[in-house]
């Protein structure tokens, strides 16, 4: 069987095929990049789960296959839950990681509270409009400079609770254990595979 995942994100699709193939292994995800003429959808929700499901809905609408979305984002309390759905164009560039980052940085600079949290809405939409949405969060501490090259995005200043190490220098099964996507993506997985009599 196979699911479109909303996405050209490579990093994003690694991530997600590992945890798929632990719950799923006989699916086969595609990322948007199989399907070329598929525009880009404009995340215009004000939501992370309101963007998940647009992106799931137009994604499956178009390849008439199943479909995954998911809007991330991180959440920081002192930035009132800044840059949120705009994490990944906060330095006004859509993708650019190391920008979007040094802006967090410069504006959490000799702030003492630098709690945070990763969110995760994923969406499942099949063509016969069945609709799920699942939210999660792992909660953390922001330091002040980047450390480690696993992950993408906020990962090098991002201190999960509990651990000592960025999500950038944990390794990416572990970090698949704990993280917002990983905890969002492998209740997707359990609630897909336990529910497919109603949509398959």
């Amino acid at each position: 069987m196979q699911i479109v995942l909303a996405t050209r994100n490579k990093g994003k699709i690694r991530e997600l095929e590992r945890i798929f193939a632990i719950t799923l292994p006989s699916v086969e995800l595609l990322g948007t990049d199989s399907f070329p003429e598929l525009s880009d959808i404009e995340e215009s929700e004000d939501t992370f789960e309101g963007n998940a499901l647009l992106k799931a809905r137009e994604v499956s609408r178009f390849t008439q296959l199943p479909a995954i979305a998911d809007d991330s984002g991180l959440a920081v309390d002192h930035l009132g839950g800044a840059p949120g759905i705009y994490s990944a164009r906060y330095s006004g560039v859509h993708g650019d990681d190391q920008a979007n980052l040094e802006k967090v940085l410069r504006e959490m600079l000799g702030i003492t509270n630098r709690s945070a949290q990763f969110v995760c809405a994923a969406a499942f939409v099949t063509p016969g409009g069945f609709e799920k949405v699942i939210r999660a969060e792992m909660a953390g501490q922001l330091i002040d400079h980047a450390r480690g090259v696993n992950g993408f995005g906020y990962d090098p200043i991002f201190v999960p609770d509990g651990f000592s190490e960025t999500s950038g220098e944990i390794a990416p099964d572990i970090k698949d254990s704990i993280s917002h996507r990983g905890k969002a993506m492998r209740a997707l997985a359990e609630l897909i595979s336990a529910e497919r009599e109603k949509w398959a």
